[in-house]
């Protein structure tokens, strides 16, 4: 049997206007049932639809009958008598490891987990239904909580991470401390004149808005941070990075300090060019400098700070370049003349990822 169904345009937007409060409920079997009938509403086979949503068509045959007698009523789940059934300890376990390891591994086409595709697998692999509520709950009394993702390259290599923690960066330490060194971590950041988005409170339901100038020009800044002192070194900039510009910034520091620099730095194409290479050689008496592994700015402090610089003068209209110029300068400034806030950045830093500190 290969049958075929259309639903007018009425009848479909009462089923998604269904389908929007089921999400809001968190009702995973009302989300399933609804989409399977908007599917088949569409022309498409029954057939089909029962495998996308992962069903018996004859399943789907007894919801289309229902919804064709009784409407929107057909809808909804009715809450079954008795105590409501419950994962055991070790399917409990399972969950919380089958949750770490991510959506894609449990056969979903997603990376990131939301409640209702939980509720989804605990009722296909053991046959319970969770209340959204409840089930946030549950996840938290798993030690879990749901928060916001971020990204991490492929690329990574474990094993060099492991050993920069475990190996180079206590060896950076000694030799720094023993050298009376500066210990810098460099990097570079562009404010584009588009400035950027936060969050911020706003009337429910109505997206806020931020003005801009969609003007794609950006003030370039290179930094440095000192480990010890929470000392800052600045140049900022109009024109693109490029080892040449890379250059100029170190030179800078080398004329305002005297004694030896450890320089913690990143793989950058103008970092590690061969025309740095060369100026690394040239001033090797006063500068050493080490590679953080490949992909990992999580292990470069200076990125907390230009956070820190955005979320506090970036996110905001400029209508002239020199507008932007102006705040990113005073928060620049202000981190120069502030080196504790620097330190307290270097010190969270150096906790959460699990680094060692100096004695």
């Amino acid at each position: 049997m290969n049958c075929r169904y259309r639903f007018g345009k009425a009848v479909f937007q009462e089923l998604q206007k269904a389908l929007q409060g089921a999400f809001r409920h968190g009702s995973w079997r009302e989300v399933r049932r609804i989409t399977a009938l908007l599917w088949v509403g569409q022309g498409n086979a029954v057939e089909d639809a029962a495998e996308t949503v992962g069903v018996h068509e004859q399943t789907l045959y007894r919801w289309l009958k229902a919804f064709l007698t009784h409407g929107l009523e057909s809808l909804k789940y009715g809450t079954s008598s008795g105590r409501p059934a419950k994962l055991t300890k070790t399917q409990r376990r399972h969950l919380k490891e089958v949750i770490l390891k991510g959506p894609l591994a449990a056969g979903f086409e997603v990376g990131c987990w939301n409640t209702l595709m939980i509720q989804e697998y605990i009722e296909r692999e053991w046959k319970v239904v969770y209340n959204r509520r409840y089930l946030s709950a549950l996840l938290h009394e798993l030690g879990l909580s749901y928060q916001k993702g971020c990204f991490e390259s492929d690329h990574l290599d474990p094993e060099a991470r492991r050993e920069w923690k475990e190996q180079t960066w206590p060896e950076i330490l000694r030799r720094a401390k023993e050298a009376g060194a500066l210990l810098l971590f460099g990097d570079e950041a562009s404010f584009a004149q588009w400035g950027s988005l936060g969050r911020t409170w706003a009337l429910a339901g109505h997206q806020p808005t931020v003005p801009t100038s969609g003007k794609r020009k950006g003030y370039k800044v290179f930094g440095a941070i000192d480990y010890w002192s929470g000392r800052t070194f600045w140049r900022r900039q109009e024109g693109r990075f490029n080892s040449l510009s890379y250059q100029a910034f170190l030179r800078q520091i080398l004329r305002a300090t005297q004694g030896p620099i450890f320089l913690i730095q990143d793989g950058a194409r103008y970092h590690t060019s061969q025309a740095m290479t060369q100026f690394f050689q040239a001033h090797a008496a006063r500068l050493t400098v080490f590679q953080l592994p490949s992909y990992s700015p999580d292990f470069n402090p200076i990125e907390r700070v230009w956070k820190k610089v955005k979320g506090r003068v970036h996110n905001r209209y400029f209508g002239e370049f020199g507008d932007l110029k102006k705040v990113v300068n005073k928060a620049l400034d202000y981190m120069h003349r502030c080196p504790q806030e620097v330190l307290a950045v270097m010190k969270a830093y150096l906790v959460e990822a699990d680094l060692a500190m100096a004695a």
